[in-house]
């Protein structure tokens, strides 16, 4: 059995790009570790949604349970950071915020994390952060910082293929003003960087199911959700990642785990705090 952990900013991140991977596996009989640095706080959400009392924390915990019971997740880790928010806003300014906490100190809770589970692998992002969120570029930053502490060498910057995306909105632009990115010139990577591309379209009910689990966050996926199954498998059927020190010309078709001894049947996973 291999062990693959995912890091990511917030719950909802963990659906878009390494969803497929996280599902396909499970399935395959690895243990998929998934580790969300913030509490979500700052998103958006809708109108009379939160039960009198409820935090958007609070619900956005359960929110990312449901998703990772439906990504075949066997261990989820929040590291508890506040959450930034978008650049720009009022959020960034809190000393508390992930994107302001110190990287070293960051790292060695994620190092320790990675070399407690023996990873075989672990996804981060890419420099960017996909599209320049301060979360998500604190975790490009301390996912390094913790990998080279521990000396990993196989770790994988998940990020969207910005040629893709430019081909995927030309041809369905009744969808492109829901979707198009604010800056699509440095949004995700473009193909070329890009050193591994997986086939995940059999994992899209999967990644539907995790998406209509983020209940607060129907402003994100609410686009998604009206496309056709074809549109979906075209959008998320694939997801792409550069391998972190790659050889040059380096292609691979999945990420490096072992071939498991024996196939387990569904998910064991625990809700974990460090």
């Amino acid at each position: 059995m291999g062990v693959l952990v995912c890091f990511h900013a917030h719950p909802d991140d963990e659906v878009f790009i390494t969803g497929g991977v996280m599902r396909l596996a499970a399935d395959a009989g690895h243990r998929v570790v998934l580790v969300v640095a913030t509490d979500g706080a700052a998103g958006e959400h809708p109108d009379g949604l939160l039960a009198p009392g409820e935090s958007l924390a609070e619900r956005r915990m359960r929110e990312l349970e449901r998703s990772a019971e439906a990504l075949g997740v066997s261990r989820l880790v929040s590291l508890g950071y506040a959450d930034s928010g978008m650049a720009g806003t009022p959020e960034n300014l809190n000393p508390e915020a992930f994107a302001n906490t110190d990287v070293a100190a960051a790292a060695a809770r994620l190092a320790a994390l990675v070399e407690e589970e023996r990873a075989d692998a672990v996804t981060i992002y890419d420099p960017n952060g996909g599209y320049g969120h301060p979360d998500h570029v604190q975790v490009h930053r301390v996912g390094v910082r913790a990998a080279e502490a521990v000396g990993h060498d196989a770790v994988y910057e998940a990020a969207m293929n910005r040629d893709h995306l430019v081909r995927l909105l030309a041809a369905n632009p009744e969808v492109a003003g829901d979707v198009r990115p604010p800056e699509l010139d440095t949004f995700g990577l473009p193909e070329s960087e890009l050193t591994t591309v997986v086939d995940v379209a059999g994992t899209i009910a999967a990644k539907i199911a995790a998406m209509r689990a983020h209940e607060s966050q129907i402003g994100d996926f609410g686009p998604m959700l009206g496309m056709s199954e074809e549109q979906l498998r075209d959008a998320f059927g694939t997801e792409w990642f550069r391998r972190r020190g790659a050889a040059t010309g380096l292609r691979e078709t999945s990420l490096r785990l072992p071939k498991p001894a024996a196939h387990t049947e569904g998910a064991r996973w625990n809700n974990a705090s460090h």
